[in-house]
Protein backbone atom coordinates (compact mmCIF):
# COMPACT_ATOMS: atom_id res chain seq x y z
CA UNK A 1 0.00 0.00 0.00
CA UNK A 2 2.75 2.22 -0.12
CA UNK A 3 2.45 5.49 -2.08
CA UNK A 4 4.41 8.38 -2.53
CA UNK A 5 3.70 9.84 -6.14
CA UNK A 6 0.29 11.69 -7.12
CA UNK A 7 -0.34 12.85 -10.63
CA UNK A 8 -2.87 15.72 -9.82
CA UNK A 9 -5.01 17.07 -6.96
CA UNK A 10 -8.60 17.15 -7.19
CA UNK A 11 -10.82 19.78 -4.43
CA UNK A 12 -13.90 18.37 -3.39
CA UNK A 13 -15.44 20.92 -1.00
CA UNK A 14 -17.55 18.37 0.89
CA UNK A 15 -17.77 20.82 3.63
CA UNK A 16 -20.17 22.88 1.83
CA UNK A 17 -22.31 20.28 0.35
CA UNK A 18 -21.70 16.71 1.87
CA UNK A 19 -24.01 13.45 0.48
CA UNK A 20 -24.77 11.58 3.42
CA UNK A 21 -24.68 7.74 2.94
CA UNK A 22 -28.56 7.82 3.75
CA UNK A 23 -28.76 8.73 0.01
CA UNK A 24 -27.32 6.16 -1.38
CA UNK A 25 -28.69 3.56 1.00
CA UNK A 26 -32.46 4.65 0.29
CA UNK A 27 -32.32 3.27 -2.80
CA UNK A 28 -29.95 -0.03 -2.41
CA UNK A 29 -31.82 -2.32 -4.87
CA UNK A 30 -32.55 -0.09 -7.80
CA UNK A 31 -29.33 2.47 -7.35
CA UNK A 32 -28.23 1.39 -11.16
CA UNK A 33 -29.95 1.30 -13.90
CA UNK A 34 -28.73 -2.58 -15.95
CA UNK A 35 -27.32 -3.55 -12.77
CA UNK A 36 -28.13 -5.50 -9.93
CA UNK A 37 -27.03 -5.82 -6.48
CA UNK A 38 -25.24 -9.02 -6.06
CA UNK A 39 -23.05 -9.21 -2.63
CA UNK A 40 -23.43 -6.40 0.60
CA UNK A 41 -22.92 -6.03 3.77
CA UNK A 42 -25.46 -3.52 5.84
CA UNK A 43 -23.94 -4.37 9.37
CA UNK A 44 -27.37 -5.01 10.57
CA UNK A 45 -26.27 -7.46 13.69
CA UNK A 46 -24.13 -7.41 16.68
CA UNK A 47 -20.53 -9.11 17.42
CA UNK A 48 -18.36 -10.34 14.99
CA UNK A 49 -17.87 -9.66 11.79
CA UNK A 50 -20.20 -12.05 9.18
CA UNK A 51 -17.79 -14.94 8.58
CA UNK A 52 -19.94 -16.22 5.91
CA UNK A 53 -18.82 -12.63 4.18
CA UNK A 54 -15.09 -11.65 5.77
CA UNK A 55 -12.19 -13.48 6.48
CA UNK A 56 -9.27 -11.71 8.67
CA UNK A 57 -5.70 -11.79 6.92
CA UNK A 58 -2.79 -12.02 9.60
CA UNK A 59 -0.36 -13.93 7.45
CA UNK A 60 1.98 -10.67 6.86
CA UNK A 61 2.41 -10.16 10.64
CA UNK A 62 5.68 -11.59 11.05
CA UNK A 63 7.21 -9.05 8.44
CA UNK A 64 5.48 -5.57 8.17
CA UNK A 65 3.09 -6.41 5.25
CA UNK A 66 6.20 -5.22 3.01
CA UNK A 67 5.37 -1.38 4.42
CA UNK A 68 6.81 -2.02 7.27
CA UNK A 69 3.91 -1.65 9.36
CA UNK A 70 3.59 -1.14 13.27
CA UNK A 71 0.03 -3.01 13.94
CA UNK A 72 -0.47 -6.83 14.81
CA UNK A 73 -3.56 -7.87 12.96
CA UNK A 74 -6.02 -9.92 15.22
CA UNK A 75 -8.75 -12.56 14.45
CA UNK A 76 -11.55 -12.83 15.44
CA UNK A 77 -10.98 -9.96 18.05
CA UNK A 78 -14.16 -8.21 18.85
CA UNK A 79 -11.60 -5.30 20.38
CA UNK A 80 -10.72 -4.75 16.67
CA UNK A 81 -13.15 -5.27 14.65
CA UNK A 82 -16.83 -5.68 16.25
CA UNK A 83 -20.18 -4.90 14.33
CA UNK A 84 -22.76 -3.14 16.38
CA UNK A 85 -25.44 0.03 16.05
CA UNK A 86 -25.65 -0.93 12.24
CA UNK A 87 -21.88 -0.45 11.45
CA UNK A 88 -18.87 -2.07 11.38
CA UNK A 89 -15.92 -0.51 14.10
CA UNK A 90 -12.10 -1.58 12.91
CA UNK A 91 -10.13 0.19 15.49
CA UNK A 92 -6.32 0.19 15.86
CA UNK A 93 -5.45 -0.13 20.10
CA UNK A 94 -1.88 0.88 20.79
CA UNK A 95 -1.38 -2.01 23.41
CA UNK A 96 1.94 -4.73 23.28
CA UNK A 97 0.32 -7.89 21.69
CA UNK A 98 2.65 -10.63 20.04
CA UNK A 99 6.10 -8.01 20.33
CA UNK A 100 4.19 -5.46 18.35
CA UNK A 101 3.07 -1.89 19.68
CA UNK A 102 -0.81 -1.78 18.49
CA UNK A 103 -3.14 -4.02 17.29
CA UNK A 104 -5.87 -3.69 14.27
CA UNK A 105 -7.81 -5.45 12.14
CA UNK A 106 -7.50 -6.14 8.12
CA UNK A 107 -10.77 -8.38 6.47
CA UNK A 108 -11.06 -9.72 3.25
CA UNK A 109 -13.50 -10.76 1.35
CA UNK A 110 -11.68 -13.14 -0.81
CA UNK A 111 -13.00 -16.68 -1.77
CA UNK A 112 -16.00 -15.33 -0.37
CA UNK A 113 -16.59 -11.65 -2.33
CA UNK A 114 -14.59 -11.99 -5.79
CA UNK A 115 -15.87 -10.16 -8.39
CA UNK A 116 -14.96 -9.06 -11.99
CA UNK A 117 -16.23 -5.68 -13.24
CA UNK A 118 -18.97 -4.04 -11.88
CA UNK A 119 -19.69 -1.31 -8.87
CA UNK A 120 -18.22 -1.60 -5.32
CA UNK A 121 -19.73 1.41 -2.64
CA UNK A 122 -18.07 1.40 1.21
CA UNK A 123 -19.86 3.96 3.45
CA UNK A 124 -17.09 4.94 5.91
CA UNK A 125 -16.02 8.04 8.69
CA UNK A 126 -12.53 7.63 8.95
CA UNK A 127 -10.13 7.61 11.83
CA UNK A 128 -7.88 11.43 12.15
CA UNK A 129 -4.65 11.20 13.63
CA UNK A 130 -0.55 10.97 12.49
CA UNK A 131 0.24 7.31 11.83
CA UNK A 132 -3.17 5.96 11.29
CA UNK A 133 -3.31 4.48 7.40
CA UNK A 134 -6.64 3.36 6.96
CA UNK A 135 -7.21 1.63 3.40
CA UNK A 136 -10.40 0.22 1.27
CA UNK A 137 -8.89 -1.45 -1.70
CA UNK A 138 -8.93 -4.68 -4.13
CA UNK A 139 -6.24 -7.36 -4.65
CA UNK A 140 -6.23 -10.17 -7.52
CA UNK A 141 -8.04 -13.44 -5.83
CA UNK A 142 -6.00 -15.72 -8.29
CA UNK A 143 -2.81 -14.14 -9.13
CA UNK A 144 -2.87 -15.43 -12.68
CA UNK A 145 -0.27 -13.03 -13.72
CA UNK A 146 2.22 -13.60 -11.31
CA UNK A 147 3.13 -11.86 -7.55
CA UNK A 148 2.78 -8.20 -6.81
CA UNK A 149 2.92 -5.70 -8.54
CA UNK A 150 2.14 -8.56 -11.99
CA UNK A 151 -1.60 -9.23 -11.20
CA UNK A 152 -2.35 -5.62 -10.15
CA UNK A 153 -3.94 -3.35 -7.36
CA UNK A 154 -6.71 -1.16 -7.35
CA UNK A 155 -6.41 1.15 -3.99
CA UNK A 156 -10.42 2.57 -4.30
CA UNK A 157 -9.35 5.00 -0.64
CA UNK A 158 -6.35 5.19 1.13
CA UNK A 159 -5.38 8.15 3.64
CA UNK A 160 -2.30 8.85 5.98
CA UNK A 161 -2.80 10.99 8.99
CA UNK A 162 -0.27 13.44 8.19
CA UNK A 163 -2.09 14.77 4.79
CA UNK A 164 -5.21 15.62 6.10
CA UNK A 165 -8.46 15.07 4.50
CA UNK A 166 -6.75 13.53 1.54
CA UNK A 167 -7.87 10.63 -0.39
CA UNK A 168 -6.07 8.84 -2.41
CA UNK A 169 -6.83 6.47 -5.34
CA UNK A 170 -4.20 4.70 -7.15
CA UNK A 171 -3.59 1.37 -9.60
CA UNK A 172 -0.08 -0.68 -9.16
CA UNK A 173 0.50 -3.14 -12.01
CA UNK A 174 3.79 -4.55 -13.29
CA UNK A 175 4.01 -1.13 -15.60
CA UNK A 176 2.94 1.25 -13.57
CA UNK A 177 3.93 0.85 -9.41
CA UNK A 178 5.65 2.95 -7.08
CA UNK A 179 8.75 0.64 -6.42
CA UNK A 180 9.61 2.07 -10.29
CA UNK A 181 8.42 5.52 -9.84
CA UNK A 182 5.43 5.22 -12.42
CA UNK A 183 2.48 4.58 -9.89
CA UNK A 184 -0.75 5.83 -11.28
CA UNK A 185 -2.69 7.98 -8.89
CA UNK A 186 -4.64 10.56 -7.58
CA UNK A 187 -5.96 12.69 -4.80
CA UNK A 188 -9.14 14.12 -3.58
CA UNK A 189 -9.18 16.74 -0.71
CA UNK A 190 -12.86 15.52 1.35
CA UNK A 191 -12.48 18.14 4.74
CA UNK A 192 -15.18 16.16 6.40
CA UNK A 193 -13.97 12.64 6.25
CA UNK A 194 -12.94 12.35 9.29
CA UNK A 195 -16.60 14.07 10.51
CA UNK A 196 -18.76 12.28 8.41
CA UNK A 197 -19.40 9.56 6.05
CA UNK A 198 -19.00 9.28 2.68
CA UNK A 199 -19.33 6.62 -0.19
CA UNK A 200 -16.07 5.58 -1.58
CA UNK A 201 -16.87 4.20 -5.17
CA UNK A 202 -15.48 2.33 -7.87
CA UNK A 203 -16.93 1.52 -11.10
CA UNK A 204 -14.44 -1.07 -12.87
CA UNK A 205 -15.33 -1.96 -16.61
CA UNK A 206 -13.21 -4.02 -19.23
CA UNK A 207 -12.30 -0.47 -20.85
CA UNK A 208 -11.59 1.31 -17.55
CA UNK A 209 -12.09 1.62 -13.94
CA UNK A 210 -13.07 4.98 -12.56
CA UNK A 211 -12.77 5.77 -8.63
CA UNK A 212 -15.38 8.40 -6.79
CA UNK A 213 -16.31 9.91 -3.52
CA UNK A 214 -20.11 10.52 -3.28
CA UNK A 215 -19.88 10.51 -6.88
CA UNK A 216 -17.79 12.89 -7.61
CA UNK A 217 -14.70 11.41 -10.16
CA UNK A 218 -11.57 12.06 -9.77
CA UNK A 219 -9.54 8.78 -10.42
CA UNK A 220 -9.29 7.02 -14.02
CA UNK A 221 -7.16 4.43 -14.86
CA UNK A 222 -7.76 2.90 -18.27
CA UNK A 223 -6.77 0.12 -20.35
CA UNK A 224 -4.36 0.42 -23.40
CA UNK A 225 -5.09 -2.57 -24.61
CA UNK A 226 -1.35 -3.53 -24.25
CA UNK A 227 -2.05 -6.78 -22.28
CA UNK A 228 -1.68 -7.43 -18.70
CA UNK A 229 1.47 -5.43 -18.11
CA UNK A 230 -0.18 -2.52 -18.27
CA UNK A 231 -3.82 -4.18 -17.94
CA UNK A 232 -4.29 -7.23 -15.34
CA UNK A 233 -7.89 -6.03 -14.67
CA UNK A 234 -9.47 -8.66 -16.27
CA UNK A 235 -9.43 -11.58 -13.42
CA UNK A 236 -11.23 -12.09 -10.24
CA UNK A 237 -10.28 -9.45 -7.07
CA UNK A 238 -11.83 -9.34 -3.60
CA UNK A 239 -11.96 -6.46 -0.92
CA UNK A 240 -9.89 -5.28 1.94
CA UNK A 241 -10.66 -3.02 4.26
CA UNK A 242 -8.07 -2.55 7.01
CA UNK A 243 -6.96 0.04 9.28
CA UNK A 244 -2.75 0.22 9.60
CA UNK A 245 -0.42 2.02 11.76
CA UNK A 246 2.77 3.45 11.23
CA UNK A 247 4.68 2.15 7.96
CA UNK A 248 6.63 2.99 5.17
CA UNK A 249 3.95 5.55 4.33
CA UNK A 250 1.44 6.18 6.78
CA UNK A 251 4.46 6.23 9.17
CA UNK A 252 6.70 8.74 7.27
CA UNK A 253 5.82 11.86 9.73
CA UNK A 254 5.93 9.27 13.24
CA UNK A 255 2.96 8.10 15.28
CA UNK A 256 1.15 10.47 17.97
CA UNK A 257 0.52 8.19 20.43
CA UNK A 258 -2.20 10.14 21.81
CA UNK A 259 -4.88 9.44 19.25
CA UNK A 260 -5.56 6.04 20.17
CA UNK A 261 -7.95 3.89 20.60
CA UNK A 262 -8.98 4.83 16.61
CA UNK A 263 -11.33 3.83 14.69
CA UNK A 264 -12.85 3.65 10.86
CA UNK A 265 -16.88 3.36 10.71
CA UNK A 266 -18.08 1.09 7.83
CA UNK A 267 -21.92 1.65 7.48
CA UNK A 268 -22.35 -0.74 4.76
CA UNK A 269 -20.21 -2.40 1.87
CA UNK A 270 -22.18 -3.23 -1.80
CA UNK A 271 -21.26 -4.56 -4.98
CA UNK A 272 -23.68 -4.43 -7.70
CA UNK A 273 -22.56 -6.28 -11.00
CA UNK A 274 -24.60 -5.58 -14.82
CA UNK A 275 -27.63 -7.38 -15.14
Amino acid sequence: MKRTHFTSVVLFLLAVVSVSCSNFKSNREEAYPGYKLVWSDEFDYQGLPDSSKWSYDTHGNDWGWGNQEAQFYTSRRLANAEVKEGKLFITAIQEFYKDHKYTSARLITKGKGDWLYGKIEVCAKLPKGRGLWPAIWMLPTDGAYGSWPASGEIDIMENVGYMPDTILASSHTKTYNHKVGTQRSDTIIVPTCYEQFHVYQLEWEPGEYRVYVDGQHFFTFENEGTGPDEWPYDKRFHLILNLAVGGSWGGLKGVDPTIFPSTMEVDYVRVYQKI
